[in-house]
C-alpha cells in the first residue's frame, strides 16, 4: 500500500492538473478580438481544439464567422473558432500582412504595418493561457487573402499549426521572381511536415485554380500542391472523384502521415461555397502536433 503522504501528492497533483486544465471562459471577456472568439454551445470542462478562421481581403472577422457557418460546424463537434481581423485597414474592411506580397490594392503593407505572424501566434498563446484551448490541437482556415495568410502561417510556423486548410487561396510561397508560373522554394520552406487540405473551384475567376491573376497568384495550384507535397516529403500522387460535383488532387503517403490535397468544386467560384465545412473539420481533427 502506498504511504498516505504520497497517497496526498498524488492526489494534489492530480488536483492541480485538473484545475489547470478547466476552461476559464471568464477569461475571454478581457480580449479585444471576445466578439469574434465563438465558442461551442456544450462546453467541456477540458480544453477544446482551435481553429483559427481568416477573413478575406476587405472583409472582417465577423462577416467570415457569419459566411462561412463554421460557428454551427464548431457546436456540432465541439471545438471553438476565432476569427479576427487583419492588420490592414481597407475600404470596406482589412487586409492580412504577408511581407512581400501585395494586397488586393496592388500595394505591399506598409513597414510599420502589424506583424499578423507575431498577433496570430500570439492569440492562439493567450487563448492557451485561459485552460479552454487545446495547444495541440490548433488549426488555421481562411478565405482568399485569409487562405493565403493560412498558407504562409504554415511556411514560416509550421510547428504551430496541426493543419491548415486553405479556401479560394492555396499558396507556398511568392511567384518566382524570373517566372512567375512557378513557386520560389526560397519563400517557403517548412521546416516540419504539416497536413494540408485546400478548397476550390474551378471557375474562380479571382484566384484561377490554372494560375495568372493578379501579381500576388500567378502560379497554378498545382504548383503549390507540389510544392507542398516536396516539403512533406509525399510520394504518392492521386486525382479521384468525391462525388458529381467535385473531385480531389493530392498527394499521399507523406512523413508524418501529413497529406496534401485540393478538393475541387466543378463550377465553383471564389467564395466559401466551396467548401464542405464537414470534410474540413474531419481532415483538420485528425491531427495533433
Amino acid at each position: 500500500m502506498l504511504p498516505v503522504r504520497l497517497l496526498a501528492a498524488l492526489a494534489a497533483g492530480f488536483v492541480s492538473h485538473s484545475a489547470l486544465a478547466q476552461c476559464r471562459v471568464d477569461a475571454l471577456d478581457a480580449f479585444p478580438e471576445r466578439a469574434q472568439v465563438h465558442l461551442p454551445t456544450m462546453l467541456p470542462s477540458g480544453p477544446m481544439p482551435l481553429v483559427i478562421l481568416l477573413h478575406g481581403s476587405n472583409g472582417s472577422g465577423a462577416d467570415i464567422l457569419r459566411n462561412s457557418h463554421l460557428a454551427e460546424t464548431a457546436d456540432r463537434h465541439g471545438f471553438i473558432v476565432a476569427a479576427p481581423n487583419g492588420a490592414i485597414t481597407v475600404a470596406r474592411g482589412y487586409a492580412w500582412n504577408i511581407p512581400g506580397v501585395p494586397t488586393v490594392s496592388g500595394t505591399l503593407p506598409a513597414k510599420d504595418a502589424r506583424d499578423d505572424v507575431a498577433y496570430l501566434t500570439g492569440l492562439v498563446r493567450r487563448l492557451v493561457a485561459t485552460g479552454c484551448v487545446d495547444d495541440k490541437r490548433v488549426y488555421a482556415t481562411g478565405l482568399s487573402g485569409g487562405g493565403r495568410m493560412a498558407s504562409w502561417l504554415g511556411c514560416v510556423v509550421p510547428r504551430r499549426f496541426a493543419a491548415i486548410a486553405p479556401v479560394v487561396g492555396l499558396r507556398a510561397g511568392r511567384p518566382l521572381a524570373s517566372d512567375p508560373t512557378r513557386v520560389d522554394p526560397a519563400t517557403c520552406h517548412a521546416a516540419t511536415p504539416l497536413p494540408v487540405l485546400a478548397f476550390s473551384g474551378d471557375n474562380d475567376t479571382t484566384n484561377p485554380i490554372t494560375g495568372g491573376g493578379a501579381s500576388y497568384w500567378q502560379y497554378p495550384q498545382t504548383a503549390a500542391l507540389q510544392r507542398w507535397a516536396a516539403m512533406n516529403g509525399c510520394t504518392g500522387p492521386y486525382v479521384r472523384d468525391i462525388d458529381a460535383s467535385s473531385y480531389e488532387q493530392g498527394y499521399a503517403r507523406c512523413r508524418g502521415d501529413a497529406t496534401v490535397a485540393a478538393r475541387i468544386l466543378r463550377g465553383g467560384q471564389h467564395s466559401w461555397a466551396v467548401v464542405d465545412n464537414e470534410a474540413m473539420w474531419a481532415f483538420l481533427s485528425r491531427y495533433r502536433r
